[in-house]
């Protein structure tokens, strides 16, 4: 059969020509036939249980898959009722979305044939002198209904527990949420994990949690929920978009990486969170340190310096200026930087960053020890290079599993070999070299890849042109092979 021939969605004949409907000619007007004289769903439908308990609390999404079986409806056939799309009737039934805008809910239910008795309190008068009503909009629309509200009641604890389901309606209307207090500090636990085993676990067995992670917090956002847990939303989902950044900068895609610091930033800007909005600034000069734009970076730590609050975050800042300055040759602002550093480290640290996230977002002493070292090789200062690089290890090593990172060990070996062969001490440039040689492959992350050809271009300097063990560690560099996913960071 040939790939371009359909079937009957309804019957299953064969299709001699294509239509919009997937249907012959047959069912097509059957099932505008059917539809045209379905004016009110079966009175029986509406005097079910399970309905009626769904429209009660407002479950919107099971009263409308609840009434389609009872009533032998499809979703498109229930669109046709209610004036609501196909594509918002499917994510409302999935409870991917939810229905609380007033003149959305009285066309869903009028649109349905629902009894004037099963309309909401603040539609019901109106519903009986109009059957094509547009309820009232808004706050104002859902308080207004409540006061004149059958005038035939006399009963006044009828009367009462009418106002009473009024009065909760409207709280439901102004306080509908999509997520918990469960849910968030699920999503928390989820990227604190995430941000912790980063640092020494293999990039490919978190990256799919992480994407996943910002999807689920994407959608909720897309939905209604508290302006408090809004906010909170926004700083987890722009953590996601940080870590993304993170990896994409690992994997050598730095227009991915700016993509996601792009969206961490505007995330950030929704929460009004200054602590991310210097973690944001500071990963973007990070990026740019390490790419042909180097000039950049410098930019980017003055712009996360205003937001960065004190104690980690503003060492973070000052770590990376310094370094970015001497990759730069601009030794004044590099030594300027370092006593920023210093004098942030005998500053009190204050709330507002990201450190309760742990792991990738922390930026430790070890951490701090490894910038500096990394900053004084820049420099040319071998001998405090090599003090604050093995500083940097030792602390790794004293530390916990969780707390080690192996790709600022691998770089902190780096400068000490670059330090030991500026002196030509070339064996125990060796004795360094081979740790990094011994890291697994799916833990050399592109950084460590351009350090190792940098050091490899030292080991080929004339001067140890003679030197077998200079030949062998050149040797070795030239054959380093760094991770490599064909795949990249997705661009959103």
């Amino acid at each position: 059969m040939s790939d371009h021939v359909r079937s009957c969605a309804d019957c299953g004949c064969r299709l001699s020509q294509y239509n919009d409907e997937d249907r012959c000619a047959t069912c097509s007007r059957t099932s505008r036939s059917a539809l045209t004289t379905i004016r009110r769903v079966p009175d029986e439908v509406w005097r079910d249980a399970a309905v009626q308990s769904a429209l009660t609390s407002w479950d919107f999404g099971r009263a409308s898959r609840l009434i389609r079986e009872l009533a032998g409806l499809r979703q498109d056939d229930m669109a046709g009722l209610t004036g609501l799309s196909q594509g918002f009737l499917s994510m409302l039934e999935s409870g991917a979305r939810r229905l609380t805008n007033i003149d959305k809910v009285t066309r869903f239910l009028q649109g349905a044939g629902a009894p004037t008795e099963l309309l909401p309190p603040f539609s019901q008068e109106q519903a009986s002198s109009s059957p094509a009503l547009s309820a009232p909009t808004g706050l104002a629309g859902a308080i207004g209904g409540a006061a004149g509200v059958h005038p035939n009641v006399t009963d006044l604890r009828s009367l009462a527990a009418q106002a009473a389901a009024q009065s909760l309606q409207f709280a439901e209307l102004v306080a509908p949420s999509n997520v918990t207090d469960d849910v968030m500090e699920g999503l928390t636990f989820e990227l604190a994990r995430i941000a912790t085993g980063y640092v020494h676990a293999p990039l490919q067995s978190l990256f799919d949690d992480l994407l996943s992670t910002r999807d689920r917090l994407f959608a909720l956002l897309g939905g209604r929920q508290h302006p408090r847990q809004t906010r909170e939303l926004f700083v987890l989902a722009g953590t996601s978009c940080l870590l993304l950044a993170h990896a994409s900068q690992n994997l050598g895609d730095e227009r991915s990486a700016m993509a996601q610091i792009r969206t961490a930033w505007t995330c950030a800007e929704q929460a009004d969170h200054t602590g991310l909005q210097a973690w944001a600034k500071g990963t973007a000069a990070l990026i740019a340190e390490w790419s042909a734009h180097q000039h950049l970076a410098l930019r980017h730590t003055t712009q996360a310096a205003p937001f960065a609050p004190a104690g980690e975050s503003r060492i973070r800042i000052a770590a990376i200026e310094a370094r970015a300055a001497a990759r730069m040759g601009d030794r004044v602002r590099a030594v300027g930087a370092l006593a920023a550093l210093q004098q942030a480290r005998e500053q009190q640290a204050a709330p507002g960053g990201l450190m309760d996230f742990g792991g990738l977002l922390t930026f430790p002493e070890a951490k701090q020890e490894y910038y500096i070292g990394g900053t004084y090789a820049l420099l040319g200062e071998h001998t405090q290079a090599e003090r604050h690089a093995t500083r940097a290890i030792s602390l790794y090593e004293l530390g916990t599993k969780e707390d080690r990172s192996y790709g600022d060990e691998a770089l902190a070996r780096l400068d000490i070999v670059t330090a030991r062969l500026a002196t030509g001490e070339v064996e125990a440039a060796g004795e360094q070299f081979e740790e990094i040689l011994q890291l697994p492959e799916n833990l050399r992350i592109r950084q460590i890849g351009s350090a190792v050809q940098k050091v490899g271009t030292l080991l080929q300097q004339p001067r140890l042109a003679g030197n077998r063990t200079a030949r062998a560690l050149a040797d070795a560099a030239r054959s380093y092979q760094t991770l490599d996913i064909t795949p990249k960071v997705p661009m959103q």
